[in-house]
């Protein structure tokens, strides 16, 4: 199932919170949703979710907006927030939205066993730790078996084990059961470790919609080719005798928007010995980092000790 953004608008009094936005989750892969805190990201996902009406735009299922939808459990499950009665087992508060939802209640046991809680489903949910809660919450998402999931910060709490475990959950049930996953968080290592491609915000606008491909080859400080050669500066005017962009740095370049078999070619061709060839990427955080530079709701100050006084 297919989720479309499409001149999402959204304003809070004089505070603009969303702003034309647009974008596409397609099914089958994982999709992070990422920006600054106050970039319009969890009011993005409330009006995706009918819970925030927009002042302009759609967001829909198929074509589907969520209130119009026919069997709304069991197309989108949703993680937002995390809320249960803390005197409740986990396994009563899922049997809970089971009835309130004409699903049959079996599928509680049925999700605990899928996020790893069925020895705890019995304990009260008020003794939970938080990962624990991370994980009823994905729990109570997935009871109607939905062909879409939205998760808000679905790592928060999780120890170390516990993320590995997220991250390949997450990519089953989109790359073998081919769901569509939105995730939005603010653990890029991680993000950058489980998503396929990514939406990014700031200031309530799209900054960047693109594979992770994509980002890490464009022009926001990906590709590069490091070169190392005892004959580094012959070969660097080869490259730019080609109209290549290089830097020279002792026995190594680097040169940007070309290929490692375009550089080995040419190198080749020069008769230039080379010690070292291979590409080099910008990670997410980096390449995260450029793309919302300025646009943080909050900006620290500086942090020398002379910023200080």
């Amino acid at each position: 199932m297919r989720v479309e953004v499409r001149g999402l608008t959204k304003s809070f009094g004089a505070v603009r919170a969303v702003s034309d936005l647009g974008f596409t989750v397609e099914p089958g892969t994982v999709t992070g949703f990422l920006g600054p805190n106050g970039a319009g990201k969890t009011t993005t996902l409330r009006m995706l979710l009918g819970l925030v009406r927009p002042d302009a735009g759609t967001a829909t299922f198929d074509g589907t907006p969520y209130t119009s939808l026919r069997e709304p459990v069991r197309t989108v499950g949703a993680v937002l927030e995390t809320a249960f009665h803390p005197a409740r087992s986990g396994r009563n508060h899922l049997r809970v939205y089971c009835r309130a939802a004409g699903l049959p209640v079996e599928r509680a046991d049925a999700v605990l066993t899928q996020v790893g809680l069925t020895d705890a489903g019995r304990r009260r949910a008020g003794g939970y730790s938080l990962g624990m809660r991370q994980r009823l919450g994905l729990a109570t998402a997935l009871l109607g078996d939905p062909s879409v999931l939205v998760l808000d910060e679905p790592a928060n709490g999780l120890d170390p084990e516990g993320i590995q475990w997220l991250r390949g959950f997450i990519r089953h049930l989109a790359h073998d059961q081919g769901r569509t996953v939105l995730v939005s968080s603010h653990l890029l290592s991680e993000v950058e470790q489980t998503v396929d491609r990514v939406v990014i915000v700031g200031a309530g606008r799209l900054v960047r919609e693109a594979s992770m491909e994509q980002l890490r080859s464009g022009a926001e400080g990906g590709g590069t080719v490091l070169v190392r050669s005892p004959e580094i500066a012959r070969l660097a005017e080869v490259l730019r005798a080609d109209g290549m962009p290089v830097s020279l740095d002792g026995d190594s370049l680097t040169a940007a928007g070309r290929t490692t078999a375009e550089i080995g070619a040419r190198a080749f061709a020069a008769g230039v010995e080379l010690h070292e060839l291979r590409s080099r990427t910008s990670g997410l955080e980096e390449i995260y980092f450029q793309l919302t530079a300025g646009q943080e709701q909050y900006a620290a100050g500086a942090t020398s000790p002379e910023a200080s006084r």
